[in-house]
């Protein structure tokens, strides 16, 4: 009897693979790996780190697949002129977010500009993010806020010449200070290194967010585990997270009222709007109903988590990379050295005027992108990439790290040569998006000004302040670990002394 119900079952199974073979041929789909298992598609084949487990499908099967992930469907990307079609001629059909968990729970049920569906509300938050939040002339005016806490950490650097330093750490809590600060007005991090029970709290927040916002629950692709303790447990880290960041947000939000009719009641002219929160509340006040106190703590936690750890994990590769590499070090110090001079400190107003830094930067972006994986995509429609039929309601999920690192793009691709960005005809130009590590189309993400800002003034401070060595004579670990961002598997730990132009600088 068992005999004869297995031979059933792989007939069956065989029957499946057979249809599914020819329905793909007839309806023209992109290619797909053999097996397709029932119920698990190809989730059999991933390992992490993810980006490099699709690597090597793609390098396989080829640059345009159709995977299944459960009962997913998804389109994966590995071709910069594939991915020009996602986000070019297919843009409007490929607006649309996926439903996943993090959406609902953490996207404040996909009405957050990250999570939210192509459509009126979507452009509205992305107006605001565009044109007040993220605006070149407001982030001129936060330049000071950026300004002050460089010159904090020089100072926090300054006070232990020689010693090993976490710098994974100590830019992690620069990093939370300066959007807190420009979000909020209020630090949590001082000098001294005293740390409260609320900024323990709150680092605990934004690491949580990065573990739990990756597309990478299997309850997103298998149904049947709704209806299990792992679905129930894992919505339960959601809603406690979700609880902490509400709290967090909206005790700011409350006391910038406070603080607002405070001044009121004293008949005080209206205090001028220097944060993103104070912002978003003149907007409520011209429309509450939709500027909701949930749609403000949405924004604001959106700006937190994406300026976060994606410049940490940025600046800590790249000096990663500069130890590994002391002769681009020199160079890029040589660099400011003639250009800023030795008496006094960079500025945001230098960067422009420093081409092989931001070389050193593109190249970091280039070889380890924090977003490894682009926030993925899901088509509203039937529409057509590379040839292939692609149906409505697949996710997309573009390859940027295997882009990015490919030998038949990029000459000699797993080397560390800033010198390919330099000058017109740099190699990073091209057809297709060989390059985009802020994502592209009308999903991109806009806050490349800040981040670029951020990133350079703080390399470059790094740079021109100190001289930095390796704790021993082995090469820095630049091994990745796993998570939304691509964090380095070994935070990285370096020496530093003083250089003399600090005399200046402080």
């Amino acid at each position: 009897m068992v005999t004869i119900l297995l031979y059933f079952l792989f007939f069956f199974y065989t029957l499946h693979l057979l249809i599914h073979h020819l329905l793909c041929k007839i309806q023209n789909r992109p290619p797909s790996p053999f097996p397709t298992l029932p119920f698990l598609g190809h989730l059999h084949l991933l390992k992490p780190p993810l980006h490099r487990s699709l690597a090597k499908i793609s390098h396989k099967y080829g640059p345009i697949l159709l995977l299944r992930f459960g009962s997913r469907p998804v389109l994966l990307i590995s071709s910069p002129s594939a991915a020009l079609q996602c986000f070019s001629q297919n843009d409007i059909v490929f607006a649309n977010r996926p439903r996943l968990l993090a959406g609902k729970y953490l996207g404040y049920d996909f009405s957050v500009v990250v999570w939210a569906s192509y459509g009126d509300h979507w452009r509205n938050l992305r107006r605001i993010s565009s044109l007040h939040l993220l605006s070149s002339s407001n982030l001129q005016s936060l330049s000071s806020v950026r300004a002050d806490e460089v010159h904090s950490l020089i100072l926090r650097l300054r006070k232990n010449p020689n010693q090993v330093v976490n710098v994974r750490t100590l830019l992690f809590e620069f990093m939370l200070n300066v959007m807190m600060r420009m979000i909020g007005g209020k630090r949590y991090f001082d000098d001294n290194r005293t740390h409260t029970e609320e900024s323990l709290n709150f680092q605990e927040i934004v690491t949580e967010t990065f573990k739990l916002a990756g597309a990478n629950n299997l309850v997103d692709y298998l149904p049947i585990l709704k209806w299990t303790g792992i679905s129930r447990k894992i919505e339960k880290r959601y809603i406690n997270l979700r609880k902490k960041r509400d709290k967090l947000i909206q005790n700011l939000i409350e006391e910038h009222r406070k603080e607002k009719q405070k001044a009121m009641s004293k008949n005080k002219p209206p205090l001028k709007k220097t944060t993103m929160i104070e912002m978003m509340l003149s907007l409520q006040e011209s429309d509450p109903d939709y500027y909701t106190d949930e749609i403000i703590i949405g924004q604001m936690m959106v700006m937190l988590s994406a300026g976060t750890d994606t410049s940490v994990g940025t600046m800590e590769w790249a000096m990663s990379l500069l130890l590994n590499h002391p002769d681009v070090l020199g160079k890029a110090k040589e660099e400011m050295d003639e250009i800023i001079g030795k008496k006094r400190h960079i500025e945001e107003s230098d960067l422009e005027k420093l081409p092989y830094l931001q070389c050193v930067i593109k190249e970091t972006m280039r070889m380890y992108p924090v977003g490894p994986l682009l926030v993925p995509h899901e088509s509203s429609a039937d529409c057509t990439v590379g040839g292939y039929h692609i149906p409505g309601g697949t996710m997309l999920m573009v390859n940027a790290w295997a882009i990015h690192n490919d030998a038949g793009l990029w000459e000699e691709a797993a080397v560390f040569k800033p010198e390919r960005f330099l000058g017109a005809g740099a190699e990073g130009d091209g057809i297709g998006l060989k390059y985009m590590v802020f994502g592209a189309g009308r999903r991109g993400c806009p806050g490349e000004g800040l981040a670029m800002r951020v990133v350079g003034l703080v390399l470059g401070s790094l740079i021109q302040c100190f001289e930095w060595e390796r704790i021993g004579e082995e090469m820095v670990d630049m091994g990745e670990g796993t998570g939304l961002t691509m964090p380095k598997a070994c935070p990285l730990q370096a020496k530093c002394r003083p250089r003399p132009i600090l005399h200046y600088v402080m």
